[in-house]
C-alpha cells in the first residue's frame, strides 16, 4: 500500500467514537532499517491556537477501509492517547 492510497482517509477511534483527524495532514514514522511504518503523527489544535500532535503507533491501526481508518487507541500498547507538544 502506497501512501496515497491512504491520502483523505478520515482516523475514527473507535474506542472513544470519534474522529481524529485526516491522513492528507499527517505524517508517517518509518523504521528505515526494518522497513516498516511505526506510527502516523497527526496535527490537532491544542488550547489557544497551540499546536499538538497526535501519535498513533501501526499497532492501534484495526481496519484500513474505503473511506476512513479505524484505530484503537486504548490497545495500542500506549497508556491513552499520545499528545506530543512541539517547542
Amino acid at each position: 500500500m502506497r501512501y496515497s492510497d491512504l491520502a483523505g482517509k478520515e482516523i475514527i477511534d473507535i474506542d472513544e467514537g470519534a474522529r481524529v483527524g485526516v491522513i492528507s495532514e499527517s505524517d508517517l514514522v518509518i523504521d528505515c532499517e526494518r522497513g516498516k511504518v511505526h506510527s502516523v503523527i497527526i496535527p490537532t489544535r491544542g488550547r489557544f491556537w497551540g499546536r499538538r500532535e497526535l501519535v498513533i503507533p501501526w499497532s492501534g491501526i484495526k481496519k484500513i477501509g474505503v473511506d476512513l481508518i479505524i484505530v484503537s487507541m486504548g490497545r495500542a500498547g500506549t497508556s491513552g492517547r499520545g499528545y506530543w507538544d512541539p517547542e
